[in-house]
């Protein structure tokens, strides 16, 4: 039986049906919009949308086409796909502050993932056609694009090299320093409230085996298990045990 963070709600209005304008603080909270200059803000602000999403529901599908760029508000997505075989493959978890789905909205494709909400999570999106017009005449909109794609880039690669290992504590390590990436990830600042289910969830490993390699990066000074979440007190060294398990 699938767990619950995989079902999807039984009776749900459609996520455009549930969308909203942002509020003061949720717009606050989007790093991009303040490099905006006055028109670009004003723009992009009466384009935003914002909707709350369930545990185990689904923002976008692979083969249905981009029609917003999203951003995490508050709670926690996952990016997955299925392979040809039918297993499940997950990409990467996206935590607050994080916007994603720039590259497909860019070449105007149909999503080759799905995006899952692991638990309750607040959502904005931008429409397509303002996101291509801040595009055409916006330097500081382009220059954070280019910075995003830039440490995905980084970031996938490095996910790769340490999947292929299968050691199951390089892949936590790995998958932590991740969500405390600064620049994709600005609103998670130091603490972040994940589960071990739901960081099992985006390594692909039992709660049990991520709590035991939880607790080995916390005997090694790395981290801190508080309640609700993980505190990173060295994320240098976290990083670096990563690279060094390549």
């Amino acid at each position: 039986m699938p767990s619950a963070a995989h079902r999807m709600p039984a009776a749900a209005n459609p996520v455009y049906q549930r969308a909203r304008t942002p509020s003061a603080r949720e717009l606050h909270d989007i790093p991009w919009l303040q490099a905006l200059d006055a028109q670009e803000r004003s723009v992009a602000t009466a384009a935003l949308k914002v909707v709350q999403v369930d545990t185990g529901e689904l923002l976008c599908r692979v083969g249905r086409p981009a029609t917003y760029w999203f951003g995490v508000i508050d709670g926690l997505l996952k990016m997955s796909n299925d392979s040809v075989m039918g297993v499940p493959i997950t990409f990467t978890g996206v935590p607050p502050g994080g916007w994603f789905g720039e590259g497909t909205v860019l070449k105007r494709e149909v999503y080759r993932y799905n995006i899952q909400a692991l638990r309750k999570s607040v959502v904005a999106g931008l429409g397509v056609d303002t996101f291509h017009w801040l595009i055409e005449r916006s330097i500081p909109f382009n220059r954070f694009i280019t910075q995003q794609l830039n440490e995905r880039l980084g970031q996938f690669i490095a996910a790769r090299e340490i999947d292929r290992l299968g050691d199951a504590d390089a892949r936590v390590a790995r998958s932590l320093a991740a969500l405390f990436h600064p620049v994709l990830y600005p609103g998670v600042g130091g603490l972040l409230r994940i589960t071990q289910q739901e960081l099992g969830y985006l390594v692909g490993l039992s709660r049990q085996r991520v709590n035991e390699a939880l607790r080995s990066l916390q005997a090694n000074g790395l981290i801190r298990i508080e309640y609700g979440g993980v505190r990173v007190l060295d994320l240098d060294a976290l990083r670096g045990q990563s690279v060094r398990r390549t």
